[in-house]
């Protein structure tokens, strides 16, 4: 509540201590005289002007800030006190805002499936931010553990020379974690493939599944360099057993299929050529075959081939991935 007296008070104070200053006498107790009525005066007047300020939970402060500005600035400091009050009150009241606002839950699709969607360029993105934080980038790469290993292989290994030691651990481990699962898998098929007899069909199962684990630590891109030369070379082995036990009849498209891809990743095209032809034959889609055999085509040399290819898959609006590929070899 506004008080007269205490701001008549402010005002007797400052005009008494002034005129004790300018008529008195120039001595040392004239102007403490005069200081103590100054300050006693700046207080008094902060008391009445904090009156007028918005309620605040910080009213000391704000009233050491007032009579501070009025002992410090003399006359000129107690009319910035008061015009400063009357400015505020002329200002229309601002406007309170709600930082935060509560939202409702959307409805649960049911189609929906938990730990199914995943962006490999946002995640790639992500992870190797240099500035995002080292656990919330910890927790990314764990998440890697729930996509496919093709998927999730790339990504840890482009972390492996990231700065920070802890992420290069982890990935590297996550790697290491992935290729020694396959190995234990290769060691066990092997023992069954050993003790399989020749020409059973037990051995030409074993064989297969081998020819899989091979080829699975290249589709991971678990093995690299040389390592990588002898899972395909032990591949292609065990990929022609399966196919020897199978006899052609009983062979299985996409055991061609992998066949071709093994000799191509060898630089075999012509021999690669011919197992996509019989993955053909053995009614393989047409759509998983020609991108391989373009390959194939390119890699020779046969651009003609290439451009007939890919005129064939022009009609199939089915293969998003491959439409820039297809619109490029059509306009040349």
């Amino acid at each position: 509540m506004f008080q007269p007296k205490l701001a008549l008070a402010a005002l007797t104070l400052e005009a008494a201590a002034w005129a004790a200053l300018l008529l008195g006498s120039s001595s040392d107790a004239a102007l403490l005289a005069y200081l103590g009525a100054h300050a006693a005066a700046s207080f008094l007047l902060a008391r009445v002007a904090i009156v007028f300020l918005p309620a605040s939970g910080k009213r000391v402060p704000v009233l050491l800030l007032l009579a501070g500005t009025g002992f410090a600035v003399p006359v000129l400091g107690f009319v910035a006190v008061i015009l400063g009050v009357v400015m505020l009150h002329s200002l229309p009241p601002a406007k309170a805002e709600s930082l935060f606002a509560a939202l409702s839950l959307p409805e649960l699709d049911s189609r929906q499936r938990a730990g199914k969607g995943f962006r490999q360029a946002g995640m790639r993105s992500f992870i190797s931010n240099q500035r995002a934080p080292v656990a919330a980038r910890q927790r990314a790469l764990v998440a890697l553990q729930e996509v496919p290993g093709h998927i999730a292989s790339p990504l840890l290994r482009g972390v492996l020379t990231d700065a920070s030691e802890d992420i290069r651990l982890l990935a590297y481990g996550m790697l290491d974690s992935k290729e020694k699962v396959i190995n234990d898998d290769i060691h066990r098929a092997s023992q069954s493939y050993q003790t399989a007899a020749a020409g059973s069909a037990a051995r030409g199962e074993a064989a297969a599944r081998l020819a899989d684990l091979y080829w699975e630590l290249v589709y991971q891109e678990l093995a690299q360099g040389d390592l990588r030369t002898h899972a395909l070379r032990e591949s292609l082995r065990f990929t022609q057993m399966a196919l020897a036990a199978a006899g052609e009849s009983a062979a299985d498209a996409a055991l061609h299929l992998r066949h071709g891809r093994l000799l191509q990743a060898l630089q075999q095209p012509e021999e690669a050529r011919l197992a996509y032809a019989r993955a053909l034959a053995l009614g393989m889609p047409k759509t998983r075959i020609v991108p391989y055999l373009a390959e194939v085509a390119f890699a020779t040399g046969d651009y003609d081939e290439v451009r007939a290819l890919m005129g064939d898959l022009d009609n199939w609006q089915s293969l998003p991935r491959l439409q820039p590929v297809i619109a490029y070899w059509s306009r040349t």
